[in-house]
């Protein structure tokens, strides 16, 4: 899978985590992708590394999915946890 598949699968990712946690973000549109796009990377890599679950290259693997929006899930907690009370 090339760049421009995990650019969309982490729009996707980041997208379904939005839709999972509903709430106020800042960032909107680029900042769900910038961090559906971290998300699956970060994902794919603690797949690899905790769960000895490497990551396929087929754009349609379930694996490759989960991982992608758990690490997506996991940086909008934290990147709520971190900005989302700065806004009043």
């Amino acid at each position: 899978m090339g760049i421009i598949g995990w650019i969309i699968l982490g729009l996707l990712a980041g997208a379904i985590a939005k839709i999972l946690l509903p709430g106020r973000d800042p960032g909107g549109l680029i900042g769900t992708t910038l961090i559906g796009i971290a998300g699956a990377f970060i994902g794919g890599w603690m797949s690899a590394k905790f769960l000895h679950k490497p990551i396929s290259n087929h754009f349609f693997d379930a694996a490759t999915w989960g991982s992608a929006i758990a690490g997506s899930l996991v940086l909008l907690i934290g990147y709520r946890l971190l900005f989302g009370n700065s806004r009043g």
